[in-house]
């Protein structure tokens, strides 16, 4: 979800009403992806590199996305979609923060509909890190160590590899995100900026998804 600060520039507004604008294009997107009867949306909320954002920019969207999660889980849960989330969980993320994570989650655990996932203080890198501390940690022999394994230690096991990718602003790149599980994905990248992104604008990405031919490396 990108280009929040630019649009918030080119209106000169501050950066953090460029995020909060965002908000709107969020909840329609996961209303899109509702309506299109999609299984899985993940978005990218807060990176392990966003934190070397100015300080006074990092603690507001520590308190806006607690304050995402007051204002819609309850909503979200009524529509049966479950919330996740993938990342981090360190010292850096504030407590209450944590705790709203682990309350959505708790509440909406059940669900059956859409599972939408958080990556909140997440790292494509970080994650690979981390399965492979866990798996050192746990004394696997170095023979029987191979795909299968290293995605039963990554943040969320169960969730599957996207087969498609959106990436908003006109960035072209992944910004290390989910670097193991986009191996194969269809990446889609648009110049919308993402506070001007709407289901209209997932459904072209859809559209021009099921255009493409998904070989796998076979003919």
């Amino acid at each position: 979800m990108d280009g929040n600060g630019r649009w918030a520039t080119r209106r000169g507004l501050k950066r953090t009403d460029g995020h909060a604008a965002g908000e709107e294009a969020l909840f329609d997107a996961v209303d899109g992806a509702i309506e299109l009867g999609l299984e899985w949306f993940t978005v990218y909320a807060f990176s392990t590199e966003n934190w070397r954002r100015p300080p006074d920019e990092v603690r507001y969207l520590m308190g806006f996305n607690k304050g995402i999660l007051e204002r819609h889980a309850e909503d979200l849960n009524e529509r049966n979609v479950r919330i996740r989330f993938i990342g981090r969980r360190d010292w850096r993320v504030p407590r209450a923060v944590l705790k709203r994570m682990d309350w959505a989650t708790e509440l909406t655990r059940r669900n059956t509909g859409l599972t939408f996932t958080i990556a909140f203080n997440y790292g494509g890198r970080a994650e690979l890190v981390d399965a492979v501390r866990s798996i050192v940690a746990s004394g696997v022999d170095p023979g029987k160590v191979n795909e299968k394994l290293i995605r039963a230690h990554l943040y969320d096991p169960q969730m599957p590899d996207p087969e498609l990718m959106v990436r908003t602003s006109g960035e072209s790149r992944t910004s290390n995100y989910l670097l193991w599980q986009l191996a194969y994905s269809e990446l889609v990248f648009t110049d919308v900026l993402w506070p001007d992104f709407r289901r209209q604008h997932l459904a072209d990405a859809i559209r021009e998804y099921q255009a493409r031919e998904r070989r796998f490396g076979a003919l």
